[in-house]
């Protein structure tokens, strides 16, 4: 009996341990806490662009959190959608996705939470729009935008690439961000992972770069390397996190196993580009006067001259997919508000940017965004002052 209850503790705490390192993955930390808050305590202000969802409290709490949900209950939650008392879960829980997360996987996540310290905070209602505060609404949305179903393995592939698909698709969600959407939140589906607004597929906010193979604004020229580099450090030589990615990187992803890093590079490697450069129209002189001066004065120093920054420091804008993506809010709100790296393992967080809302008036912002897109080869479109104007009122808001 000792030997079957010390196997017994042995296999529990194990279960543990790997729903830990799923919820690594999910980044469920990100949503689940508020500043200041508690671990998984919940509170964490979501803007859907319809109005703002609070992520519930997923420590063990009977009263506040998940103490009294089953494992058939919370799985329902990632499988289906539906909360312990059956009642729809706003999409902004991302089911979508975790629908393909295993069995096996689901009760592991919930024995990690289950292992928590519980938190007694109550969940905030949501504060959403009149017309999108109805739950049965969202039967008519699970119709138009969810397919329900476990990760169903690809024989024809490698158990590699297999596995990076589930990741990425599944407890990863990266779709959710990386992905166009329709006006009501569903993705577009034709657009799979070809970059995206974060903020509920509206036209504001951080632009998700594309994670498909196009040469210029996706992963087209990045190596295995280069991507999981990115993952595990928040750098390569081609780029450097910004914005809600820098929390990915932070919570998520740098604790990763190499293995699992390389897998989900196999996979998004493996996708094609959904679209070739576009057309765009050429800088007149005076704005690449105006952008080069700009730039030569306040960003050469640590991007170089030549646009090819110094590897793992300061990124290229030369060829960088990030500055050519079909948004071009990040790279404003980068200029405006600076960036912030991660620490690498045993390093202190280091700001790589500086902000530069302060010192330039948004035409300036507009002109050294616009030079950038365009120098050294670079194909995108420019950004005029209405666009900066824009950006800054929006980081204003979201840092209130």
């Amino acid at each position: 009996m000792l030997v079957c209850g010390c196997a017994a503790a042995h296999a529990q705490q194990s279960q543990i341990e790997r729903g830990a390192y799923l919820a690594r993955v999910g980044d469920c930390v990100s949503c689940h806490t508020e500043k200041g808050g508690q671990p998984f305590a919940g509170g964490f202000a979501v803007d859907t662009g319809f109005g703002t969802v609070y992520g519930p409290n997923l420590t063990p709490d009977r009263e506040t959190g998940l103490g009294n949900w089953t494992n058939d209950q919370f799985y329902r939650a990632l499988h289906e959608g539906k909360d312990d008392e059956g009642k729809h879960l706003y999409p902004a829980f991302p089911y979508v996705w975790y629908t393909l997360v295993t069995r096996a996987d689901a009760d592991a996540l919930k024995a990690y939470l289950d292992s928590l310290p519980p938190v007694h905070h109550p969940n905030k209602p949501p504060d959403l729009a009149w017309w999108m505060s109805w739950r049965f609404e969202v039967l008519g949305w699970n119709l138009l935008n969810f397919d329900k179903g476990e990760f169903e393995p690809d024989t024809s592939k490698s158990a590699q690439w297999n596995r990076g698909a589930y990741l990425v698709e599944g407890l990863g969600h990266c779709g959710d961000c990386h992905t166009a959407k329709r006006f009501f939140g569903g993705t577009k589906s034709s657009k799979h992972l070809a970059g995206g607004y974060t903020k509920g597929g509206h036209e504001n906010g951080w632009f998700a770069p594309a994670l498909t193979g196009e040469s210029h604004a996706g992963l087209g020229r990045w190596r295995i390397e280069d991507i999981v580099s990115y993952l595990r450090i928040g750098s390569n030589a081609r780029t450097a996190v910004a914005g809600p990615m820098t929390e990915v990187v932070s919570n998520s992803t740098s604790h990763l196993t190499d293995a699992d890093l390389t897998a989900i590079a196999v996979y998004l490697k493996s996708l094609p580009a959904h679209e070739e450069p576009p057309e765009v129209e050429p800088l007149g002189r005076a704005a690449v006067e105006r952008g080069q001066a700009l730039f030569t004065d306040n960003c050469a120093a640590c991007h170089m001259h030549d646009g090819n920054g110094v590897t793992t420091f300061f990124p290229a804008l030369a060829g960088s997919s990030a500055l050519q993506a079909r948004g071009a809010a990040t790279v404003i709100r980068v200029v405006l508000g600076g960036a912030r790296v991660p620490a690498r393992p045993g390093q202190r967080a280091y700001i790589a940017m500086p902000a530069f809302g302060d010192k330039f008036d948004d035409q300036q912002v507009a002109d050294i965004v616009s030079y950038v897109r365009h120098g050294w080869e670079n194909h995108a479109s420019a950004v005029d002052a209405d666009a900066v104007a824009k950006e800054r009122k929006g980081l204003a808001e979201e840092s209130q």
